[in-house]
C-alpha cells in the first residue's frame, strides 16, 4: 500500500512486440528512474505494449488524456512495423504532417537520400516540435507533455535528459528523495495494518509500503520515502510505533 502519486507524474511507454516475447529485454526503465533522480524527480508508471496499432493508440489515448509527463520508446522509425507516429496522431486527433524542422535535418542529414522513405521519420502528429538526437541527428519529437524517442538506449537516453533539462526544468528538486527501509519479523501482515495506516494518515507527504519477503524469511521490509525531513519524520514515527508494540525488528537502512 502506498499514497497517491502527485498529479503530474512521470510515465513511461515502452514499445515493441520483442519486449513483449522476451526476445528482447528493457533497459529504458531503469535508466529514467537514474536520470529522473538526480533531478530529484519520481517515475509514476510504466506500461509495456506491443505493435499492435489499436492497442497502442488506445493506451496513447488514455495517457494523452492525463497531466502525466510521458515519454514512449520505439516504434518512431520508417519501416511499416514502427506505428508510434501514426498511433500517436490518432490518440491525439490530428492529422500527420511532415514537421518543417525535422525536415529540414533529415534533407541536411541525408540530401536526395532523405526520399522517399526516410522522410517519414519526420511525418509527425501535426503540433508536434523536434527532440534533438545527439547520435545520428534523426529527431524524434513531443506532442505536449508527450515525448517519443527511438528505442536505441543510446539514442534514447541523451534525447530523454534533453527534454527533462529544456523543458521540466522547474521541477527539478535539488533536494533528492531518500528513503528508508526496516524489517518488521516474525509478525504476520494483518497485525500491522493499523499502526502502518496511522503513521501515513499523519504523514501523508512521505509515501510508505511494505512488501513481504520473497526469500522464505517471516518478514515484511517497509518502506518510507520522500524529502528528507519529510522521509526521517515519517520513518522516525512508523520504527516508533513499532517499538512501542514490541515488535521484533531487523536493521534499519537507507538510500
Amino acid at each position: 500500500m502506498a499514497q497517491t502519486a502527485d498529479p503530474r507524474s512521470v510515465g513511461i511507454v515502452l514499445i515493441g512486440d520483442e519486449l513483449l516475447s522476451g526476445k528482447r529485454a528493457d533497459k529504458h526503465m531503469p535508466a529514467v528512474i537514474d536520470r529522473l533522480h538526480e533531478r530529484g524527480m519520481e517515475l509514476a508508471w510504466a506500461r509495456m505494449v506491443g505493435d499492435d496499432a489499436a492497442l497502442l493508440t488506445r493506451t496513447l489515448q488514455e495517457t494523452m488524456a492525463g497531466a502525466d509527463i510521458v515519454f514512449s520508446f520505439g516504434g518512431i522509425g520508417a519501416t511499416p512495423d514502427d506505428r508510434t507516429r501514426q498511433c500517436a496522431a490518432a490518440a491525439a486527433g490530428v492529422l500527420l504532417e511532415y514537421n518543417a524542422e525535422g525536415r529540414a535535418i533529415l534533407e541536411d542529414k541525408f540530401g536526395d537520400r532523405a526520399y522517399p522513405d526516410r522522410i517519414h521519420m519526420v511525418e509527425w502528429p501535426v503540433g508536434s516540435t523536434v527532440i534533438p538526437n545527439p547520435v545520428n541527428r534523426v529527431p524524434g519529437f513531443s506532442l505536449g507533455d508527450h515525448h517519443f524517442v527511438p528505442g536505441f538506449p543510446n539514442m534514447a537516453w541523451p534525447m530523454v535528459t534533453w527534454v527533462l533539462d529544456t523543458h521540466y526544468a522547474n521541477l527539478h528538486v535539488a533536494e533528492r528523495q531518500v528513503e528508508y527501509l526496516i524489517e518488521v519479523l516474525d509478525t504476520p501482515e494483518s497485525a500491522l495494518i493499523g499502526v502502518m495506516q496511522s503513521v501515513m494518515d499523519a504523514h501523508p507527504e512521505a509515501r510508505i509500503a511494505c512488501l513481504p519477503s520473497a526469500d522464505g524469511r517471516r518478514a515484511i521490509e517497509f518502506g518510507v520515502r520522500g524529502r528528507p525531513a519529510v522521509a526521517a519524520d515519517a520513518f522516525d514515527a512508523l520504527h516508533g510505533a513499532f517499538v512501542e508494540a514490541g515488535l521484533p525488528l531487523g536493521v534499519a537502512t537507507t538510500r
